[in-house]
């Protein structure tokens, strides 16, 4: 008959189990409280939880609404995002609450800073203050699609509406899945349609029964300004479609992705287009 060792705990020893178990829920409990006195909404609470690997001074008066928890680039992705961006002047096209922007102006860049959101300028300029970097950034409130046939600059920045947390439920994210942000209500006509299409994203022609390709995409808007683009995308990403903005043009853009971790976590993928690429 097989004989089963039992091995009981000391009282000392339960004792200090019991201690540990006590620690972390009175931990979380904190954790909790500090949460919702900053009003944070269930929804982004988790990212209040790595709000400072999203802004290293989060303490210092960092403001955020809730669409900026989740849409804001990490801030050691930014920096690396920066590193890579050569000398001139960077377009951030949906600055948001001013992440990348302020890790552009960092690195002692011209940088213009552009949303449709009056609110989400409203925080960029708050947390470019805090970082001393607010006089490196021009702010503009308006739509990039309407504003770049006369912007200049040496490098555009893209990081287009990803939908939301939801986007991490999908298992391969195609270019056609970004959807409008910042005040989509605002948008109509053309600038819509582009926003839905990034780039070699095709509509079926129902009376024709051909597949068409739309001339006017948000890549090909960029593209008109510069072909030095960094594109920020979601860690599912269909990477396919992303090689095939390359071949928009003629030669076809060199171009190298990259994974982009914060604590050994894939959080996204750049994309680095012709002068960008291989840095």
């Amino acid at each position: 008959m097989e004989k089963k060792m039992m091995i009981s705990e000391s009282p000392r020893t339960s004792r200090r189990i019991k201690k540990r178990k006590l620690a972390n829920v009175c931990v979380e409990s904190y954790k909790e409280r500090k949460s919702r006195e900053e009003r944070v909404s269930p929804l982004v609470e988790k990212y209040w939880f790595q709000r400072y690997h999203l802004f290293s001074r989060y303490d210092e008066g960092i403001k955020m609404d809730e669409e900026g928890w989740y849409s804001v680039t990490p801030e050691e992705i930014a920096i690396r995002h920066a590193q890579r961006s050569g000398n001139g002047i960077v377009i951030d096209c949906f600055a948001g609450v001013g992440g990348n922007a302020i890790q552009f102006a960092r690195m002692c860049y011209s940088v213009v800073a552009i949303d449709i959101d009056p609110q989400k300028i409203e925080f960029a300029i708050n947390n470019a203050k805090i970082y001393g970097v607010e006089d490196y950034i021009d702010f503009i409130v308006g739509d990039f699609f309407k504003l770049a046939p006369s912007l200049k600059g040496d490098m555009v920045f893209l990081a287009p509406p990803w939908g939301g947390p939801s986007y991490k439920s999908i298992e391969k994210f195609t270019l056609d899945s970004l959807e409008p942000r910042d005040g989509s209500s605002v948008l109509e006509g053309e600038a819509k349609v582009w926003f839905h299409l990034l780039a070699a994203v095709y509509l079926h022609d129902q009376k024709k029964g051909k597949k068409t390709a739309f001339l006017f995409t948000i890549f090909q808007v960029a593209q008109a300004i510069t072909t030095n683009i960094i594109m920020f995308l979601p860690r599912n990403v269909d990477l396919q479609q992303v090689e095939e903005l390359s071949w928009l043009s003629s030669p076809p853009l060199e171009v190298e992705i990259e994974e982009n971790y914060v604590l050994h976590n894939v959080k996204g993928v750049t994309a680095y287009f012709s002068g960008a690429a291989c840095g």
